[in-house]
């Protein structure tokens, strides 16, 4: 059952200051005292927790009979404070970045759950993301670190990609510059048509294996399979999640003044860097190049034709099978 925890007067890094902020999120199975046992996942892009939990069971990449694992919803998915529930936050120049997340997401861990030390962040695309933000800013805080398919920070080639999906909305005759006056259909589509040809790779696309999968052609699978799926979320979150996305820098912030390098360099978890060797905008050049920079960091990329996707592989017992292993013996350690 997903629960609240709600902060009073908090700051975003924008600076605008919300009267209240609402982190959504659910603890499977359960947590030792001081939260020894504690695995911290946060969402990735678009993502409820209900839509990534899938590797939360037992025998899972992620055991809830041996790990207490708390999914945190990142704000501007729609359930954690987000445009769509948030007036305030709809509002031209307020924008989330992770740095917000993550100072929400340490209060509700060290004062709601009482967790002292996380026995590991596992975050996959943006929730890797957050997970290099949280070793970087509380590294005393975080024993390990799992970092799939994502950077921690957001590269020049990968705002191109999110430069297209913001302007495949914002195009939209719904929208009237500031809002969305309805549904913006043609936008979606567009939207999904971009996502679908960056998360998984060009070898995935001759495979056609969503043929498998009930799909009967590649026009369904973006319709059914892409599109239908981002029509559920309001296109003001994800225009707000986008914005999250491309500020990220995990140097951006009071504690690091723009430092990057430094901030990289701070992290004192073991650290697991697991990108897919076909993703096209974390790219493994990208991922290998920070690896360098982390003092006790593993490069162990994910050989895989899916691309972005190999990093959630709900449909994909290969590269479950091998993320899975990684995970157990970073745990071992």
């Amino acid at each position: 059952m997903a629960e609240q925890f709600t902060l009073r007067d908090f700051p975003l890094q924008c600076g605008t200051v919300l009267p209240e902020a609402t982190v959504v999120y659910q603890i499977y199975g359960e947590l030792q005292p001081g939260g020894t046992n504690a695995i911290l996942y946060p969402t990735s892009y678009g993502a409820q927790h209900t839509d990534v939990d899938w590797l939360v069971r037992p025998d899972g990449i992620l055991d809830p009979s041996r790990w207490g694992v708390v999914m945190v919803n990142m704000f501007g998915n729609g359930l954690s404070t987000s445009p769509s529930n948030t007036p305030a936050v709809a509002s031209p120049g307020v924008y989330f970045t992770h740095y917000d997340n993550v100072r929400a997401q340490h209060a509700l861990v060290t004062q709601a759950l009482g967790i002292e030390r996380l026995a590991l962040v596992y975050g996959w695309s943006m929730g890797a993301q957050q997970g290099y933000h949280w070793a970087a800013l509380y590294p005393d805080r975080v024993q390990r670190l799992a970092a799939l398919c994502g950077t921690a920070k957001t590269t020049d080639h990968n705002k191109i990609f999110l430069y297209s999906l913001r302007a495949a909305l914002t195009s939209d005759p719904a929208w009237n510059g500031d809002r969305f006056e309805g549904i913006p259909d043609r936008g979606f589509h567009t939207f999904a048509q971009i996502y679908a040809s960056w998360a998984a790779s060009q070898a995935y696309y001759r495979a056609k294996p969503y043929l498998a999968w009930g799909y009967d052609s590649l026009d369904d699978y973006i319709l059914r399979g892409w599109e239908a799926g981002y029509r559920r979320r309001d296109p003001h979150n994800l225009l707000a999640m986008i914005d999250t996305w491309l500020r990220c820098d995990v140097g951006d912030n009071p504690i690091y003044q723009g430092d990057y390098a430094r901030a990289l360099g701070s992290i004192t978890a073991k650290t697991l860097v697991m990108p897919a060797t076909t993703d096209l905008y974390f790219t493994p050049e990208d991922c290998e190049a920070e690896a360098a920079l982390i003092p006790d960091a593993e490069y162990r990329p994910i050989p895989s034709i899916w691309g972005h996707r190999a990093g959630n592989p709900y449909q994909n017992p290969e590269d479950e099978a091998f993320i899975k292993g990684a995970i157990a013996e970073l745990l071992s350690q």
